[in-house]
């Protein structure tokens, strides 16, 4: 007998219950397809956030122009490289010579200072934007004044550096030196060739006042290199800053342009810097408090010659033998030496001859004779460092008139890298290669003499 086929039937109900399971389904895909999206897109974002998008954070702006991050870190982590790296000099050198810090207390102290700086992310951020502040506040100068730097002048400082000279090796030139001279008047002589127990009264040579003297100083002949010698140069340094975070551009600008600006605007600057100051020339008697100084003031009103009695009683070690003798010194002179305070006014104050009464100072009391008072050249150095204060005194002057904007999350982006750890561990390791290739050395001379090699090598020497 034929089966009887029989028709499903499906309710509207039923199609209801399906199409929504349908949906239910598509939502859920869909849902999960936006939450991997999702994922995936803040992935992408911490990592481009954490590359491409914080390099150009800023970090800070001076007067409204901006610094990134990128080149904060880059700056840092340079920074962090050459303490590092004078750190280890300093460390090979110790033990090139045999220096225990342990019982050297200056290197104890510098070792200790570096290390200091590096464990401190204020010190080494301040530094880097101190440094960053600088640049800018003397291109903005520049800026305002018409300097400019040229390609030209950057491409040329880099090529000096590295010694090398496309239109061949400069000639040497001669530099002239100037050292300036008293003129002592009779009086002045009498002053200094008096009958003393001092066997060490300094003597000078008058010539004519003001006459400068030059010395001839060669420069050395410079060494040519080669094009390419040049260019590998230079590109082995850029591969290093590279790997700190510099780019090409970063490299010039930081290392030669700013170089270069700082140049220019110190020139502009410091152009009214005399070569020649008011000095005088002084000696004196140091002791401790105003009861002794007063005593030594009286013994010489009743004649008591001053470099005998400073050769007896002065606590100040460095001119002690020599009468008292402090030398020819420009006002701010002595403010290292014994600080802030009369010393210096009374000086310039006194007659020559003249003795004063009892000045104090951070050192303690004095008795002044002021020896010689005049105009003198300075001397190169002497220069240079009038042309340093200058300029600093300049650039302090510049940052007081502008407005510093730092980002609140400054030490949050400043790198902890590189540091000592990985320096001596990078040191001991090159020195351990160098011990296995000298042992290896040591036993294959050994061999051709027919001797027997040390068992126990000698740990190598470090090269500063």
């Amino acid at each position: 007998m034929a089966q009887r086929k029989t028709t499903k039937i499906i309710s509207k109900k039923h199609l209801a219950r399906l199409e929504r399971e349908r949906r239910q389904s598509r939502a859920l895909v869909i849902g999960s397809i936006i939450i991997v999206a999702g994922v995936l897109l803040s992935i992408a974002y911490g990592v481009l956030n954490a590359t491409l998008f914080l390099n150009y954070k800023t970090i800070e702006t001076v007067n409204a122009e901006k610094v990134t991050v990128r080149e904060f870190q880059a700056r840092a982590k340079a920074r962090r490289e050459q303490l590092v790296n004078q750190y280890l000099y300093y460390y090979q050198m110790a033990v090139m010579f045999g220096m225990d810090p342990s019982t050297d207390s200056s290197l104890s102290q510098l070792f200790t200072n570096i290390q200091a700086t590096l464990e401190s992310p204020e010190t080494i951020a301040n530094q880097v934007l101190t440094s960053i502040e600088d640049d800018l506040l003397i291109r903005q100068y520049a800026a305002k004044n018409n300097v400019v730097v040229t390609e030209a002048e950057i491409e040329q400082d880099i090529q000096e550096l590295y010694k090398y000279y496309p239109a061949g090796t400069p000639s040497p030139t001669p530099t002239a030196t100037s050292f300036g001279y008293s003129t002592l008047s009779a009086a002045q002589l009498m002053l200094v060739t008096a009958t003393s127990s001092v066997s060490t009264t300094p003597t000078f040579t008058p010539i004519t006042s003001g006459t400068v003297v030059p010395t001839a100083t060669p420069m050395p002949t410079a060494t040519q290199v080669t094009e390419e010698s040049y260019l590998t140069s230079y590109q082995d340094a850029l591969d290093h800053y590279r790997e700190l975070g510099y780019s090409q551009e970063m490299f010039r600008r930081i290392f030669f342009e700013n170089a270069l600006y700082r140049e220019k605007i110190k020139a502009m600057v410091t152009s009214d810097v005399p070569h020649a100051t008011e000095q005088v020339w002084v000696r004196h008697i140091l002791v401790a408090d105003e009861v002794t100084a007063q005593a030594a003031y009286n013994l010489l009103m009743d004649g008591v010659d001053f470099a005998t009695l400073a050769s007896d009683y002065s606590t100040h070690a460095a001119s002690k033998a020599k009468g008292g003798d402090l030398g020819w010194f420009a006002m701010g002179g002595m403010q290292d030496e014994f600080g802030v305070s009369d010393f210096e006014s009374v000086a310039f104050s006194l007659a020559i001859g003249e003795i004063s009464q009892p000045v104090q100072s951070d050192a303690g009391f004095h008795i002044l004779q002021v020896l010689g008072h005049e105009t003198r050249s300075l001397t190169e150095e002497e220069y240079q460092t009038a042309l340093d204060d200058a300029f600093n005194t300049w650039l302090e002057g510049q940052r007081a008139v502008s407005t510093f904007e730092v980002n609140p999350d400054l030490l949050s982006y400043l790198p902890t890298k590189p540091d000592l750890q990985d320096a001596f561990n990078n040191l001991f390791a090159t020195q351990t290669a160098a011990a296995a290739t000298s042992v290896i050395q040591q036993q294959t001379d050994a061999a051709n003499l027919a001797l027997t090699p040390s068992s126990t090598p000698q740990p190598p020497t470090p090269t500063p």
